[in-house]
């Protein structure tokens, strides 16, 4: 069997070369360059053997029939949208990957003892009507047509968006499938991480995606000159945040996946020579397991209220999402991790700090998850990289993923 790597990261940058900026890699849900983007990508699909079609939430969807047609399928899935000033992996790697294996199983294996499809996700990133995993959403049948009435930055709605891009919001719904109509689902992504770079791995076995919490926070306090006021008579706000955040920081620091994040914060009147009188703040907190995640923020929550009676605030507390950890399917996990090691790798369990599609596919099926080394764990940037070896050894170990699946439905 010929190589992976070197035609994958060929299509890499052939999509990575439709942008909605010079210079840059933006792709956002229902946009122009996302119709260029399928219509490549429903090509690569029909070059490997499937047919391909774009679906009612503009996700591509590209199907090789098992003995029965119409039958139930293994899916393969990730992302075709991307955040502002992208990187080239971070979501069309496990597209490509996933037609990749797809052509080589149908040239030495023949046909699949299952059909199996390869989905890209029209949004999983939100970045453009700020609500994540609209693509997945509607494939496992939860989405909420409340968002339809989400505006983007112009000002023009999620539903006629969807129109103008040829699609009929009022039949998002036919997206959708049945939990009988999905085998499972397997979701190869760069980690975005350092893990696997600091084990010296190019892949790895994901066993959960974390649960996420996020809060607005504002602490009320005084505003005064700063020349006058004592030291010792002030209800700084700003103070009492920045004691907050490292409140945050040392109730994460030493327990294993758990991640907490203060990533903004503003202080009111915001002047060089005012003592705030009220600071906002935000919190990201994730965790693979739901009760510590719930136990984090118990304890963060008691420290931030002892720190607001000693300094004389006011704290007000607003919860913005809450997103429960989903656990990866142990037989499909184990299954990776036996095409991992059939590699010559050691198999590497680790969880997943950020969020993908899988989350919503596990409402209707099983789910697994490949991680590929990604340098520097850097993501979201244009500093993102997978190297060649990586690359390959993912694909290589999807396809044996795929085998060992239909192996045991074999059996």
């Amino acid at each position: 069997m010929s190589g992976f790597a070197a035609g994958i990261q060929e299509r890499l940058d052939a999509l990575a070369a439709i942008s909605a900026e010079p210079g840059a890699i933006t792709r956002v849900y229902l946009s122009p360059e996302q119709a260029r983007a399928n219509a490549l990508v429903m090509g690569w699909m029909r070059e490997a053997g499937m047919s391909a079609r774009l679906d009612a939430a503009g996700n591509v969807v590209g199907r090789v029939e098992g003995p029965e047609p119409g039958g139930p399928a293994f899916v393969i899935g990730s992302h075709l949208d991307t955040v502002r000033d992208a990187g080239r992996y971070d979501g069309p790697l496990g597209v490509l990957t996933g037609i990749a294996c797809v052509a080589a199983w149908l040239r030495t294996d023949g046909k699949p003892p299952f059909a199996v499809e390869v989905v890209g996700f029209g949004d999983e990133e939100g970045t453009r009507f700020q609500s994540t995993l609209i693509g997945s959403r509607a494939f496992a049948g939860t989405f909420d047509s409340a968002l339809l009435a989400l505006t983007d930055a112009d000002g023009i709605g999620l539903g006629a968006a969807l129109t103008a891009f040829g699609l009929d919001p009022a039949r998002i719904g036919e997206a959708a499938r049945a939990s009988r109509d999905v085998l499972g689902y397997l979701e190869l992504h760069i980690e975005q991480g350092p893990m696997l770079e600091q084990a010296g791995l190019p892949v790895g076995a994901v066993t959960a995606i974390s649960g996420a919490t996020r809060l607005a926070v504002t602490l009320t306090g005084e505003a005064g000159h700063a020349g006058t006021v004592a030291m010792a008579g002030r209800r700084d706000a700003l103070a009492g945040a920045a004691e907050c955040v490292l409140a945050v920081e040392a109730r994460c620091r030493d327990e294993a996946d758990l991640v907490g994040t203060v990533g903004g914060i503003a202080a009111y009147p915001n002047a060089v020579n005012v003592i705030s009188g009220e600071a906002r703040f935000t919190l990201d907190l994730r965790a693979p397991d739901d009760a510590r995640r719930r136990a984090a923020l118990a304890d963060i929550e008691a420290a931030w209220g002892a720190i607001v009676r000693r300094r004389g605030l006011d704290l007000a507390v607003r919860r913005t999402h809450d997103a429960q950890a989903v656990p990866c399917d142990p037989a499909l996990t184990a299954l990776v991790e036996a095409a991992i090691v059939q590699e010559g790798y050691r198999a590497l369990r680790l969880p997943s700090g950020a969020g993908h599609d899988g989350m919503a596919i596990a409402a209707i099926a099983p789910i697994a998850m490949i991680f590929v080394r990604c340098r520097g764990g850097i993501s979201h940037s244009p500093a993102e990289f997978a190297g060649p070896t990586d690359i390959e050894a993912g694909a290589r170990v999807m396809l044996g993923t795929l085998r060992g699946l239909a192996r045991t439905m074999r059996a």
